[in-house]
């Protein structure tokens, strides 16, 4: 049996994403909330170049183990998948776009700080019910998940609780936008089985090219 490190961005975030919370419950107490949490529209200033950069490392970030362990489950169950489908460059460009838009929300509209990968896990989440669909289909269950997802995280807004159903709400409608894209928008129509290739193109009377 060859064990196979089979989805590089996802098990490589999870290992940096691990040892970093290592490091702040254990050898530097701290170091998550100076460098691995973003801050909210209180505190975010336009002339503090830190600021920008915690924009994208919140997503390394996460408050304790129970709230590091919620993510993975989801990020390593989904990643690998995503991976297969899309490349890993792909996703881990997804996963980079998604977490800068939540922090950009989250800096100019909403007070609260933010840190951990949940928006990456719901973006993986809505992408993946893509996953087993031909191009330039959209898939009852994505909108069977779409609507789920978005019902139960409006309804837990109300809740007075640290976690973030906005961030929630974001990363799941990344997803959704990415898998459009990827899958129905961003696809050409495949030709028919039995149709020969076109022939090179000619060159008519009056000289114009015909596509």
């Amino acid at each position: 049996m060859k064990i196979k490190y089979n989805a590089p961005i996802s098990l490589s975030f999870a290992l940096i994403c691990t040892f970093i919370l290592v490091c702040d419950q254990y050898l530097v107490p701290g170091m998550i909330q100076g460098v691995f949490t973003a801050e909210g529209a209180l505190t975010f200033q336009l002339d503090d170049f830190p600021a920008y950069i915690r924009l994208i490392t919140h997503a390394f970030g996460h408050a304790n183990w129970d709230h590091l362990l919620s993510n993975f489950t989801f990020i390593l169950l989904l990643g690998p998948v995503l991976e297969e489908k899309y490349g890993s460059g792909k996703i881990a460009l997804l996963m980079i776009m998604t977490t800068l838009i939540n922090g950009i929300l989250n800096a100019f509209f909403f007070p609260t700080e933010l840190l951990g990968a949940s928006g990456i896990a719901f973006m993986m989440i809505l992408l993946t019910s893509f996953a087993g669909t031909k191009e330039r289909e959209l898939p009852v269950s994505f909108l069977a998940i779409l609507g789920l997802y978005l019902v139960r995280e409006v309804i837990n807004i109300v809740n007075t609780d640290d976690i973030s159903q906005m961030s929630h709400i974001v990363g799941g409608g990344c997803g959704a936008v990415y898998g459009i894209f990827l899958n129905v928008i961003g696809t050409k129509p495949s030709k028919k089985k039995g149709s020969s290739p076109a022939g090179p193109s000619k060159l008519p009377a009056n000289g114009t090219v015909i596509q």
